[in-house]
């Protein structure tokens, strides 16, 4: 489900689910901006929880470390592609699918997302340990994506190698499309819709590029 929809669904739950999503969110808010502002190795697990008022057990509900929450802006758009695809009913080609799970997903995700990311690609991109931490979560979920590639076609990866190329080929088009996107969106006053439909276009230019760089010759 995309931010969104998660957002609408909210509405609806009991009182203590709402209250676990604020905290959660809480923590994710505090959590970029103490490290926009002092870096991430520059705060502690503990001046963190003592911000939102919270205990650290409270917070390992949450989060499995303090690295998770600062990248917690690309993890909620993973989640989301990774339930857009699975609820996917794939009629074509499969990298088809990939890329519409995805556009999908970023869709989804809600007004203030765009701002958080840059923020956290801005932290990732100066704090080496978040860097590795970023790139193993994105692997993570290509290899879910392949999962799923799996259980859809009933075909094992390690005998085809063309599920693997195709979860290579989607993340590698949204790695080149973001990383375009945030270079461009540093310094821009945009936000919500135009960001987003920047970011779009970004993502889908590069997943229109992957045919011509197959052939790409010297």
């Amino acid at each position: 489900m995309g931010a969104s929809g998660a957002a609408v669904d909210a509405g609806r739950l009991p009182l203590r689910e709402r209250k676990k999503l604020r905290t959660r969110q809480a923590l994710v808010d505090t959590a970029l901006e103490l490290f926009t502002a002092r870096e991430f190795d520059g705060v502690t697990l503990d001046e963190l929880v003592d911000s939102v008022e919270v205990s650290k057990r409270t917070f390992f509900r949450y989060f499995a470390s303090k690295e998770d929450v600062a990248i917690a802006a690309e993890a909620q758009l993973w989640q989301a592609y990774l339930d857009e695809f699975a609820r996917a009913e794939p009629d074509g080609p499969f990298l088809t699918a990939l890329r519409t799970a995805l556009i999908s997903a970023l869709e989804g995700m809600d007004a203030d997302w765009e701002r958080r990311f840059i923020a956290t690609r801005r932290l990732i991109g100066r704090t080496p340990a978040l860097r590795d931490h970023s790139t193993l979560t994105s692997f993570k979920t290509q290899e879910l994506l392949v999962s799923e590639l799996e259980t859809t076609l009933g075909v094992d990866s390690r005998d085809d190698v063309r599920l693997r190329l195709l979860g290579e080929l989607a993340l590698g088009a949204w790695r080149c499309g973001a990383k375009n996107w945030v270079r461009a969106e540093r310094h821009s006053t945009r936000r919500g819709t135009g960001a987003r439909a920047s970011l779009i276009q970004r993502v889908e230019e590069a997943f229109d590029a992957i045919p011509a760089s197959l052939t790409l010759c010297a």
